[in-house]
């Protein structure tokens, strides 16, 4: 099975198509998706036409069997981001529904925990715990690109067969006693 793992945004949206394999989780293509004629001109259709088009080219290619993104997380002070991000987030749950794909959210802690061990993980911490994960020379950049590959191994880790996620999170270093726990409370 192909994950479309994506990280949301307006200007940046960070991208990656895993696959499940017997060897684990295997690394297809990983990119971002950029709206800079788009943002420019600060129209939000223009935007949002951009990163649909983009998407749809991303699942012509590698057909994917889920599709995952981060939840939205909202801070009382900035509701206006979180509106903002739902335009983008809703891009991506057309597309699933268009072609019959289902569209998952994960909590960024659930995310960051399941990948590096820590719900508070940053940035860097995550673009080194996927650059284990997949062999990489280094880590990936931008920071997006490691955000959406860390969505698509979350939920390979969470959703794929468990002897696959339990022999990758030991590659990883994952704490498997939290891991195991967090899932047993949802």
């Amino acid at each position: 099975m192909r994950i479309l793992g994506i990280d949301p945004g307006l200007q940046t949206t960070g991208y990656a198509v895993i696959e499940a394999s017997d060897g684990g989780p295997a690394l297809c293509e990983a990119g971002v998706i950029r709206a800079t004629d788009a943002a420019k001109s600060r129209d939000m259709a223009k935007r949002l036409a951009t990163i649909y088009d983009a998407v749809i080219e991303v699942f012509d290619q590698w057909t994917p069997g889920v599709v995952v993104v981060e939840q939205l997380y909202s801070h009382y002070e900035h509701p206006r981001t979180a509106i903002l991000m739902g335009h983008a987030r809703g891009v991506f749950f057309l597309v699933g529904g268009q072609r019959g794909v289902p569209v998952l959210s994960y909590p960024a802690t659930k995310i960051k925990k399941t990948v590096t061990g820590s719900g508070r993980a940053g940035k860097e911490q995550m673009q080194y715990a996927i650059m284990r994960e997949f062999g990489l020379a280094k880590p990936p950049e931008p920071h997006d690109v490691a955000d959406a590959l860390g969505v698509a191994l979350c939920h390979y880790f969470l959703g794929g067969s468990p002897r696959r996620g339990l022999q990758s999170a030991l590659h990883t270093g994952v704490n498997l006693k939290a891991l195991l726990q967090d899932t047993e409370d949802e």
